[in-house]
């Protein structure tokens, strides 16, 4: 089993995510069952926990947020991203999961 929550497929990189919507603050939250775990304040209502979910990961990334895209998980907590980008994305990716 693979330990992190990232891998890449063809010329995209995919992040699996465990998603907590209604949180008191908007954060990272570590490893959880082999994905990583994000806190959101929004509810999923309306698409807006999954918008908020790429508009926080393309900010932290540094990417331009049409680089992306839900790839699965449209309205489960257990989420997978697609990441498209023309930069090396493996050294973000592991920053999202380093302990501070």
């Amino acid at each position: 089993m693979n330990a992190l929550p990232y891998r890449r497929q063809d010329e995209a990189w995919l992040l699996d995510l465990l998603v907590q919507p209604r949180a008191a603050r908007t954060e990272l939250a570590g490893l959880h069952d082999g994905r990583l775990k994000l806190r959101l304040t929004q509810a999923p209502v309306d698409g807006a926990a999954n918008t908020a979910l790429l508009d926080f990961l393309a900010r932290r990334l540094k990417l331009p947020r049409r680089a992306l895209a839900l790839a699965s998980g449209d309205t489960a907590r257990r989420k997978t991203v697609r990441l498209h980008a023309g930069v090396e994305l493996e050294p973000r990716l592991a920053g999202l999961t380093a302990t501070p």
